[in-house]
């Protein structure tokens, strides 16, 4: 799913950090306000001897698991040891708000940054990361700035990239094109005329969309208005303007999804409704042919991979979104996330060992593997460990997001997750019903952060 965007991480890595007395105390109380010995009574009451990492559910955590084993077998580790828990993609952020509050809480949580993170600062629940960063100065200067700055409030450090940036781009069948003749769309109208010749060809659905989700659903919008009124009608949205929704370049945004989606590109109306990416289904459509293209972020190579290694390696072609001509939007804008990251719980009981813990996401192994899953991660060094079958995807990606002027955090993210609900049921509801004044009203009616 989505926020954010951008690149690369460093350096050698499963050694224990060995934190003092006052290093410790700094960890707790770096920026947070609080009086470190309220922290302390809190985080007794954890349980003992164990640090709950908890991770979005899906094909990738298996990295993930890489990652506990590794700090597993370190000095620290051996002391207290890391448990790996993942909640399924499609219900994570609901359960996450459910738990972060309660005694359930997990001491490291996967996030997107940005809006994603802000009510658990707000809440008191976050452990600012600067005093781990001062102890261990690697993590910070191993991965880019730019990254880093997603996940910082105020002069705090909230978040560290535990994955890669994940652009959206639009994936395609090499293998169904090649047989009708077609190339991937630069423009607008060449999506449309692609749309209807493979429809016209017999193909079920030109476009999979697991509308099941309905966060897939949003990433058309993302880069609709993107190209269509470009990324400061967003930037302004989130700002608290909330006119922009209701204006003639809003209106030329969602008419062009609405041409799209009343050439049938999608498939019958509404049938989306029925398809979730979540359970493989969009995935297995590319691969059987019976649709050509999908929108998705960057993470769906290991998604396809999961499922036929060969057809990944071989039939599956992405690209870059098409432009809309007359549009303000520039073709080489992004949308998607621009990292994934662990913030870690103000209480704690262990912040030696998730110091320790979250050594780990700079270290060249780990980047590795992040890299043959298909995530461009996002430290210093990653350019240099860029090989193997999926160097040529994470090249493409690379060079897309390089050139990037703008990269548009996923609405879901960067708006707060209070949010979330509306915003998936807006996108969700244009699709099935077109109602343009009805979707207007619902993202007006947005709250931003602050």
């Amino acid at each position: 799913m989505s926020v954010s965007r951008h690149w690369f991480r460093r350096s050698a890595a499963t050694a224990t950090l060995a934190l003092t007395a006052g290093a410790a105390f700094a960890a707790f109380g770096a920026g947070s306000g609080s009086a470190t010995t309220e922290v302390s009574h809190a985080a007794s009451a954890r349980p003992a001897n164990k640090i709950v990492v908890l991770a979005y559910g899906d094909a990738q955590n298996k990295v993930e698991q890489w990652a506990v084993d590794t700090y597993n077998k370190t000095p620290q580790g051996k002391k207290v040891k890391a448990v790996l828990q993942t909640i399924p993609g499609a219900n994570y952020q609901t359960k996450l708000q459910t738990i972060m509050g309660s005694s359930n809480a997990p001491d490291v949580f996967f996030n997107w940054g940005g809006g994603s993170i802000v009510q658990f600062q707000k809440a008191g629940l976050l452990l600012p990361l600067n005093g781990f960063m001062k102890a261990d100065p690697k993590l910070k200067s191993s991965f880019l700035p730019s990254i880093l700055n997603a996940a910082k409030i105020g002069s705090n450090y909230y978040g560290i990239p535990m994955r890669g940036t994940q652009p959206v781009m639009l994936f395609y069948n090499k293998t169904l094109l090649a047989a009708h003749h077609l190339a991937p769309p630069k423009t607008w109208a060449q999506l449309m005329s692609d749309a209807a010749a493979l429809k016209n060809a017999g193909v079920p659905v030109p476009i999979a969309l697991g509308g099941a989700d309905q966060w897939p659903t949003l990433m058309w919008f993302e880069y609709a208005y993107d190209r269509a009124a470009g990324p400061s009608l967003v930037t302004d949205a989130l700002n608290g303007n909330s006119s922009v929704w209701k204006t003639a370049a809003s209106g030329r945004a969602l008419g062009y999804l609405k041409q799209l989606i009343d050439s049938g590109a999608f498939g019958p109306s509404k049938s989306w409704d029925s398809v979730y990416f979540t359970k493989n289904q969009t995935a297995q459509m590319l691969i059987g042919g019976q649709a050509a293209f999908e929108l998705m972020g960057s993470w769906y190579y290991s998604t396809v991979q999961a499922q036929s290694a060969s057809f990944a390696a071989k039939e599956l072609g992405y690209s870059a979104f098409p432009s809309i001509p007359g549009g303000k939007g520039n073709l080489n804008d992004l949308a998607g996330n621009t990292e994934n990251y662990y913030s870690v719980l103000k209480n704690t009981r262990y912040p030696q060992a998730v110091a320790a813990f979250l050594k780990v996401m700079y270290s060249p192994a780990f980047v590795k593997r992040e890299l043959a899953l298909g995530n461009l991660t996002t430290t210093t060094n990653t350019p240099n460990l860029i090989s193997g079958p999926t160097a040529p995807y994470l090249r493409f990606q690379y060079n897309l997001i390089k050139k990037a002027p703008a990269f548009q955090l996923s609405w879901d993210q960067a708006w707060p997750q209070t949010n979330t609900n509306t915003i998936h049921t807006a996108v969700a509801n244009y699709f099935d019903n077109l109602d343009a004044a009805a979707f207007e009203s619902s993202m007006a009616g947005l709250k931003p952060a602050g």
